[in-house]
């Protein structure tokens, strides 16, 4: 136990010991709902390292879980070897790098063998909202302000910021439903024109039957 200890906590275990306690920590508050497994995708790309195809959280961690384990023996082995001075610290550099490559590699490795599990889904975009029907949530809509309430695919809800172009063909109100058919990307805005829920020609109408086929019902 003496010797374990004594190698977790001297270079350079002691650098992967402090990230996967960071990661440990990280992964409970996944479990209690206080994180996100995607919450780093947006802030790194492992494609370039060829880890990708996986959460960014998913392959980190198994990278530092690797290179923990590995820095971790190779520490033991220096220690053993009854090396000194500038020999010990060159061996433990050199611990360093090989646990670094080991744990890309492994990685990489099962990356590849387990992307398939997490396949590739578009990031939510306001583009989603469009021709949606909306809720106006404020008392009018005019050129220069305006929020409504939108539902996404998903059942959650949202609240945009919409404006309407004049003259308007009628103006919307508090409670008045609306579509939303452009987005404004430099003003982050919709732009939404009035719904009648009575010009909506609802669903296609079913298929006709096959030629050849007789519609069912009393002879003439």
């Amino acid at each position: 136990m003496r010797e374990f200890l004594d190698a977790t906590l001297s270079f350079p275990a002691v650098l992967f010991a402090a990230a996967l306690v960071v990661v440990i920590a990280f992964w409970l508050l996944v479990l209690v709902g206080a994180a996100d497994h995607h919450s780093f995708d947006t802030d790194l790309d492992t494609d370039l390292a060829g880890v990708g195809g996986v959460p960014v959280t998913v392959s980190v961690s198994l990278m530092v879980a690797v290179g923990w384990f590995t820095a971790l023996t190779g520490s033991v082995l220096v220690h053993r070897s009854g090396t000194t001075g500038p020999v010990r610290a060159t061996l433990a550099c050199a611990v360093l790098a090989g646990a670094l490559l080991l744990a890309w590699g492994a990685v990489r490795l099962l990356v590849h063998h387990f992307r398939r599990f997490f396949p590739d889904q578009p990031p939510p975009s306001r583009q989603d909202f469009l021709g949606r029907i909306c809720t106006v949530r404020t008392g009018s809509v005019g050129t220069d302000f305006g929020q409504a309430e939108v539902t996404a695919a998903d059942g959650s809800t949202a609240i945009v910021q919409v404006r309407q172009l004049e003259p308007a063909d009628a103006e919307l109100t508090s409670g008045s439903s609306g579509l939303l058919y452009a987005y404004d990307e430099a003003g982050e805005f919709f732009w939404v024109s009035a719904y009648d829920q009575a010009l909506d020609p609802g669903p296609p109408p079913a298929a006709l039957p096959p030629h050849g086929r007789k519609a069912s019902g009393p002879a003439v």
